[in-house]
């Protein structure tokens, strides 16, 4: 009786490569972040072993009927906001929501990516994730992927951006109507480089576009700063050094403008009599009456929702990019009021 031939396996093919199983498995299934060198490896030791994935393998895995969420920064009550709509979409679709956060630059954000695959959720939906338009392609083509605040349109995944450019137009229309010609706007610049259809991006031109269109090209001034609170806080406190400081801010996120109207207060500057704010994404805090703050609305639960959606429909099969721009209104509270003669540098009378 001949000695049966023993078929090689994982752990084989990872020790031939010297490499981990790990690293075998997501060169088997295309997974994100695999480098080219590594690839050539672990197929050269297959073929060299003369490995083959098993079918039945292969076919097991099914639906885990979980969706991976990942968001960049959760301090931000907007992503609670963009989830509630992702959570109650998914589960009448029969999924469940693991949620991750990554916000120490694209490196964790890498990491998270893999966890998520790793355990085998069906599909990514990613909130406002770092990287290039290749690095997100690279995802979508390896798994069915949904984009939630990036602009599109791409070829392997879906897209769902609120239209940031008008957005901005809406603040920028409201405040010129009140008399406002020094209007700043925060642009966040945080730790990895900003691409072109990040919503910092696309908010900054549709305020550069804005202030052309009113007739203010050479009051342009956008301040770079964060978009959270501290942020909102700092930028404030520069503007208000300056000889001549604006008279309105489109501060980006409601999180920066709450930190500029902190920073008026301890200035004992007078909102809205003596300096306006506007904030983004009009999140729950933005309707207290003790805040009123006027704020772009992006329908965050329906964004969420319809997100959710898409995925599930790229998960059952559909292979055609989907690219949704939703529209934004503008809701006006109690932080603008018609434009002041002057206002004086802080510190002076």
């Amino acid at each position: 009786m001949s000695e049966q031939v023993k078929r090689a396996t994982i752990g084989d093919v990872a020790l031939h490569a010297g490499v981990s199983k790990a690293a075998v498995s997501k060169v088997l299934r295309g997974a994100y972040g695999v480098s080219e060198a590594m690839k050539a490896r672990v197929e050269a030791s297959m073929a060299a072993l003369g490995y083959r994935p098993s079918a039945l393998a292969r076919g097991m895995r099914g639906s885990s009927f979980t969706l991976g969420v990942f968001v960049v920064d959760l301090q931000n009550t907007f992503m609670s906001v963009l989830i509630e709509g992702i959570r109650a979409e998914a589960e009448v679709s029969g999924y469940q929501v693991f949620i991750g956060e990554a916000s120490r630059g694209l490196s964790q954000q890498q990491q998270m990516i893999e966890a998520m695959l790793d355990r085998k959720m069906d599909g990514l939906l990613l909130i406002a994730p770092f990287g290039t338009a290749e690095d997100l392609e690279e995802i979508g083509r390896s798994t069915p992927t949904v984009v939630l605040g990036r602009h599109g349109p791409s070829k392997s995944y879906d897209t769902v951006a609120s239209d940031d450019v008008a957005g901005s137009g809406l603040i920028v229309d409201h405040l010129a109507a009140l008399g406002h010609r020094r209007i700043a706007h925060l642009k966040h610049v945080g730790r990895e480089r900003n691409e072109d259809g990040m919503p910092q991006v696309v908010r900054a031109r549709g305020y550069v576009e804005a202030m052309v269109r009113n007739g203010l090209e050479s009051e342009i001034d956008l301040i770079e700063g964060r978009w959270h609170q501290t942020g909102g806080q700092r930028a404030m406190e520069l503007m208000l050094e300056r000889p001549l400081p604006p008279t309105a801010v489109h501060a980006g996120t409601d999180m920066a403008a709450l930190g500029a109207l902190t920073a008026l207060h301890e200035a004992g500057i007078r909102v809205p009599e003596e300096f306006s704010v506007v904030g983004y994404d009009n999140v729950f805090a933005a309707s207290l009456p003790q805040v009123a703050l006027t704020s772009v609305d992006q329908s965050g639960v329906e964004m969420g929702s319809l997100a959710a959606r898409l995925l599930v429909e790229r998960i059952q099969g559909r292979r055609e990019a989907v690219s949704t721009v939703v529209a934004p209104s503008l809701v006006v509270r109690r932080t603008t009021g018609p434009a002041p003669a002057a206002i004086a540098p802080a510190g002076r009378s």
